[in-house]
């Protein structure tokens, strides 16, 4: 499995997910997933080290593009990751929260 719905991943998400957010900076700060963490697209393989093994997780961007792609990354790495289909924008648009600013 590459990606998940928003709905599963909002009970996820009530649940503690893991989860990474591989935008750049500038659009973290213009609102994020609460919880979520930035690891910007081009840092995740050298970062990789910060994320868990024994624990899903859950990488996001704004539409769901992205983090496909960063997903297989992970999934070759041997992480077990998903993507937020929809992204951060369809999150949003769901009428669910978002944090703005630097505060994850």
């Amino acid at each position: 499995m590459r990606e998940i719905d928003r709905p599963v991943f909002a009970a996820a998400h009530a649940d503690g997910a893991f989860v990474i957010d591989v935008r750049e900076p500038m659009e973290y700060l213009s609102g994020h997933v609460p919880g979520a963490r930035l690891i910007p697209m081009g840092q995740l393989a050298s970062r990789a080290t910060e994320l868990p093994k024994d624990r899903r997780v859950y990488v996001i961007c704004a539409s769901g593009n992205r983090s496909l792609a960063m997903t297989d990354l992970l999934q070759r790495l041997g992480f077990d990751a998903v993507s937020v289909a929809g992204g951060t924008s369809g999150w949003a648009a769901d009428g669910r929260p978002v944090v703005t600013g630097s505060t994850p």
